[in-house]
């Protein structure tokens, strides 16, 4: 699958492409006022260590602390640190959150009848690494289990382990790749050898560890001389990411806009993968680079909740907080003879654009997809067996489930930072996220309680003022005009209504003049 990624660099923002084939598959953004964090590592100070849910606070001088499970403590659990790496997909250029049930399995195996209260106490200072971004008002996800990625390997500083990819099917190689680690590795350090190791000679290799042990050392030294909170190691920013971790053997050429970062890719890739200088570009087009890709039009359509296919048929995503809903609709697709045969071939189609979809928004947690009932059992296990089988090429794990006695399909896929949707919109201050507000017929029912209710109570002010939108406005003075002279009668007092744009349309005032 022929792939390159496009980058569009300024001060401001940065944004990487992942283009599969001509078509935009992923879309990282990194924004220099709130960078991503994880990766780092910090030098922090327990602030609250909680019993009850075998968890602790830690100041990592951030503004809401890190989260710390106990099974995400440093422990002599070799395996616990292994899977959390080499079981899921290392490549990506952020750790994404894991699956509740995959936690919970971590918790059963972190410290076997050890309470976090006798391994962690108040005031004690702890290395620490961000595993998961701050995400709505939760802090940091942190782990004292330290990984450096390197290019080709990914370093487990205090775990002595030797794992391979499992992308790396050939048994050859990976025996050849454990053989380099076994001679080289430091003792009580492990390492996890990264997909693009495949094929690389035992020179490049070595030079990895090199690099990654003079880089722990580093930090180490750092970590002494310094009080906590504090700032021990940041990752790689998003350009230099790209490289280390998207550019994979498929990948054609990198592109980028910015005559800087451009500099910047070149003196990287001269010192640590010299092999892909030639493929580093510097656009020069006088159109913007992400419009000259298709990718800008790609993102609108990204964060639109109603997505046609080309057969006429669509989808539609609503995310909510707890999970993101899909739903497939036939719309004007409506076939030419058997209704089984129309509804299938939509949902086979809408799968290719679900999983599209859920790769380039970054859609995590808990997803249903709410596919066309079908009739056939052979019909299910086909769109089912279709939707597996898409999922292979999406980098993050995900787990499927049967389709439900309702005709639906539960799957999770992990994150550890915001979907595209949540990173570019915010929650619109009309509606405030629920995505509808209340009719001018109900606002202004409410109204009229309200004035009934305000100028009911004892009081001589013989007026009633009300504010509102223009258009509860208009309709008061129009539908509800007798309703209001009725009003003014029994209440002895006069309804004065104001027009004011600056009002939602479901806000309102009623006081006594």
């Amino acid at each position: 699958m022929a792939s390159e990624i496009i980058i569009n660099a300024d001060a401001r923002e940065t944004r990487v492409g992942l283009l599969e084939n001509g078509v935009l598959a992923e879309l990282y953004i990194e924004r220099a006022k709130d960078r991503g964090i994880v990766g780092n590592i910090y030098k922090g100070k327990v602030t609250k260590v909680l019993p009850g849910m075998q968890a602790a606070f830690v100041d990592i001088g951030l503004r809401k602390a890190g989260f710390l499970y106990v099974s995400d403590i440093d422990a002599p659990c070799a395996l616990a640190a292994y899977e959390k790496i080499a079981g899921e997909e290392e490549e990506e250029l952020f750790a994404e959150e894991e699956s509740k049930e995959f936690s919970r399995r971590r918790v059963r195996r972190g410290h076997p009848g050890l309470p976090i209260e006798e391994i962690l106490q108040e005031g004690q200072e702890i290395l620490v690494q961000v595993s998961k971004e701050p995400i709505g008002t939760k802090g940091a996800r942190i782990t004292s289990y330290i990984t450096l990625p390197g290019r080709y390997l990914v370093l487990m500083p205090g775990v002595d382990h030797i794992g391979v990819s499992r992308r790396i099917e050939d048994e050859e190689e990976r025996k050849r790749l454990k053989e380099i680690l076994k001679q080289e590795k430091v003792a009580g350090s492990g390492y996890i050898v990264r997909t693009v190791s495949e094929g690389i000679a035992q020179e490049e290799i070595l030079s990895d560890i090199d690099f990654l042990n003079t880089l722990w050392r580093d930090i180490q030294q750092r970590s002494e001389q310094v009080q906590a909170p504090a700032l021990i190691h940041q990752d790689l920013d998003l350009v230099l990411r790209a490289i280390r971790d998207l550019y994979t053997s498929d990948v054609e050429r990198l592109v980028i806009d910015s005559p800087a970062e451009y500099e910047k890719c070149l003196e990287f890739v001269s010192s640590y993968l010299p092999h892909l200088h030639p493929h580093i570009e510097l656009y020069t087009g006088r159109e913007p680079i992400f419009d000259a890709y298709g990718i800008e039009m790609e993102i609108e359509r990204a964060l639109e909740r109603k997505i046609w296919l080309k057969s006429g048929g669509y989808i539609v995503i609503d995310q909510t907080e707890a999970l993101v809903a899909i739903d497939v609709n036939t719309g004007r697709f409506v076939g030419k003879h058997d209704p089984e045969e129309t509804i299938v071939k939509t949902n086979l189609e809408a799968i290719q654009e679900i999983v599209y979809q859920i790769r380039l928004r970054n859609i995590g947690g808990i997803i249903i997809i709410d596919f066309i009932d079908m009739e056939k059992e052979e019909s299910r296990e086909k769109v089912l067996n279709t939707l597996i089988k898409a999922l292979k090429t999406d980098r993050s794990r995900t787990k499927i489930l049967q389709f439900s006695e309702l005709g639906l399909v539960e799957m999770t896929r992990k994150r550890v930072r915001e979907s595209l949707g949540r990173v570019l919109c915010h929650p619109c201050p009309y509606c405030d996220g629920r995505g509808a507000i209340k009719s001018p017929t109900t606002v202004g029912y409410e109204v009229l309680r309200e004035i009934k209710r305000t100028a009911s109570a004892p009081d001589e002010r013989k007026k009633v003022l009300v504010t509102v939108h223009p258009v509860v406005a208009d309709l008061l003075l129009d539908e509800e005009h007798a309703f209001l002279e009725q009003l003014e009668q029994s209440l002895h007092k006069e309804i004065v209504i104001k027009g004011d744009y600056d009002l939602h349309q479901d806000q309102y005032e009623v006081i006594l003049l």
